[in-house]
C-alpha cells in the first residue's frame, strides 16, 4: 500500500514538473521523455518496419501523391513553426514519406517525422486532398508530441514514471511494446488509441498545415463524415483509434472559418 501511495505522489509531481505546452491550444502535458531520445527510438523502428515492409517506388504513381503531399504539408509545418516562435523544434524533423503495400488501413507519423501510409487507406482518402487531411492530422500528432505524451502516461502508470532509459533497461521488450502501440507501428500490435483531447488537437492543427499547404480544409469534414458513415461493427483500424463521433466531427465543422485564414492556393 506504501509503495502504491509513493508512486501516486511522484506522478502527482510528475505532472508539475515534467509539463510542455501543446502549439495553438496551449494545453499542459505530461512528457518526461528526452526528445533526442525519443527520435532514436523512432529511427530504429522506423528503420525495422522498412526491412520488413519495403516501400513501394517512387516511379508508382500514388507514391508520387504521398510524397507530393507530406512534403507540401512538411514544409507548411516548418513555416507554421517559424511564425509561432517555434523554430527550436524544426531540428527534430526528418521528414521522410512512403507507401507500403499492405492491406490494412492505416498510417502514422513518428516523432523526427517520419510517415508511412498503407496502401489499404488508399480507398477511403480518395484523392490527393483526402491523403493531405490524414497527412496533416498524422503529422500534427507528432509536432503536438502526443506520442510523448502517451507513452509517459503509460510509463508513469506502468512503471511508476520512470525514465525512458531505466525503462529500457529494465523492460526493453514491454518499452518497445508501449512504443510502437502507441505510433501504431505493425498492423500485429494494434494501437492504443489517442485520447479525445489528443483527436481534437491533431483535427484543428491538421486542418492548418493542410490548409497553408494549399488544401481547402473543408475537405477535412466530408473525409471524416465519409468514415463516420461506413457501415459494420469492425471498422477499420484507422477508425478504431481515430474515433469519428457527431461531436468531433461538429467541432471540425466549427473550426472551418479558423482554418480557412491560413489557406493559401498554390
Amino acid at each position: 500500500m506504501k509503495t502504491n501511495s509513493s508512486i501516486f505522489i511522484f506522478v502527482i509531481l510528475l505532472l508539475f514538473v515534467s509539463c510542455s505546452k501543446v502549439p495553438l491550444t496551449g494545453r499542459k502535458q505530461l512528457n518526461f521523455i528526452p526528445a533526442g531520445m525519443l527520435t532514436q527510438m523512432s529511427l530504429t523502428s522506423y528503420q525495422e518496419f522498412l526491412s520488413a515492409n519495403p516501400p513501394l517506388p517512387e516511379t508508382n504513381e500514388q507514391v508520387r501523391i504521398v510524397k507530393r503531399s507530406g512534403e507540401r504539408i512538411s514544409q507548411a509545418v516548418e513555416q507554421y513553426l517559424k511564425e509561432n516562435n517555434l523554430s527550436d523544434k524544426l531540428g527534430q524533423f526528418s521528414w521522410e514519406f512512403n507507401l507500403v503495400e499492405d492491406k490494412t488501413v492505416n498510417a502514422w507519423c513518428m516523432p523526427g517525422g517520419k510517415v508511412v501510409f498503407y496502401t489499404g487507406i488508399l480507398p477511403y482518402v480518395k484523392d490527393e486532398s483526402g491523403i493531405a487531411v490524414v497527412m496533416g492530422h498524422e503529422i500534427a500528432h507528432a509536432v503536438a508530441n502526443h506520442g510523448g505524451e502517451r507513452m509517459s502516461q503509460q510509463l508513469a502508470i506502468l512503471m511508476g514514471g520512470v525514465s525512458l532509459d531505466v525503462a529500457m533497461q529494465q523492460e526493453p521488450a514491454m518499452t518497445r511494446d508501449i512504443f510502437n502501440m502507441v505510433y501504431g507501428v505493425g498492423s500485429q500490435l494494434g494501437s492504443l488509441a489517442y485520447s479525445r483531447t489528443h483527436e481534437y488537437e491533431a483535427d484543428k492543427l491538421g486542418m492548418i498545415f493542410m490548409a497553408k499547404a494549399g488544401y481547402d480544409p473543408a475537405r477535412a469534414l466530408s473525409f471524416w463524415q465519409d468514415m463516420a458513415a461506413i457501415p459494420g461493427e469492425s471498422p477499420p483500424e484507422f477508425l478504431s483509434t481515430h474515433p469519428s463521433n457527431q461531436n468531433r466531427i461538429k467541432a471540425i465543422r466549427d473550426f472551418i472559418p479558423e482554418a480557412n485564414k491560413y489557406f493559401q492556393t498554390q
